[in-house]
C-alpha cells in the first residue's frame, strides 16, 4: 500500500479523534506527495522518494523546533514537536546508533577504506544502504568516527 493511501486513512482518523495536530502533519506530508507527482506528471512516487519527503519534513520541523526554543517560544517549539512525532511514525524503524555502527563498520570493510580520506567512499555506499533507517547526519557522524 502507497504511503498516499496510509496518509489518507490516517487523516481520516485524525478528522474523526479531532486531532488537529495530527491533521495538519498528515495534510502536509500528503501536500508533499501532490506536489511531487504533479511534477512528475502523474508518474508513481517510489518508495525512495516518499521516504525522501518525510525526512526532508522531519527534518524541517526539527530546525523550527531548534529556532523557536533558542528564541524562548516554547508554544511553537512544542507544535513542531508533536508534528515531528505524528511524521516519524511513517518512516522505517530507525537504527540505533549500536546498529548504525555496526552495519557502518561493515561498510567500511568491504569499502576498504582506512582513513577519513575514504569518507566520501563510504558515505555513498552507507547513504544508500541505511535510506530511510538513518539521517545522513548521523551516518555521516559515525563515518568520521570510526574512521579517524
Amino acid at each position: 500500500m502507497s504511503l498516499e493511501i496510509i496518509i489518507s486513512e490516517a487523516i481520516k482518523t485524525a478528522m474523526r479523534a479531532k486531532d488537529r495536530v495530527a491533521l495538519d502533519s498528515l495534510r502536509a506530508v500528503k501536500s508533499q506527495i501532490l506536489l511531487l507527482k504533479t511534477e512528475a506528471r502523474g508518474a508513481e512516487v517510489s518508495e525512495e522518494q516518499e521516504i525522501a519527503i518525510l525526512q526532508r519534513m522531519i527534518k524541517q520541523r526539527k530546525d523550527s523546533y531548534e529556532q523557536f526554543t533558542a528564541q524562548g517560544r516554547n508554544d511553537l517549539a512544542e507544535v513542531e514537536e508533536a508534528q515531528m512525532k505524528v511524521i516519524e511514525k511513517f518512516l522505517p524503524q530507525q537504527l540505533s546508533p549500536e546498529e548504525l555502527e555496526a552495519e557502518m563498520k561493515t561498510i567500511i570493510s568491504e569499502a576498504g577504506a582506512e582513513s577519513i580520506k575514504d569518507l566520501g567512499k563510504v558515505m555513498g555506499v552507507a547513504s544508500k544502504a541505511f535510506a530511510g533507517r538513518s539521517d545522513g547526519k548521523s551516518i555521516s557522524e559515525m563515518a568520521k568516527k570510526l574512521l579517524s
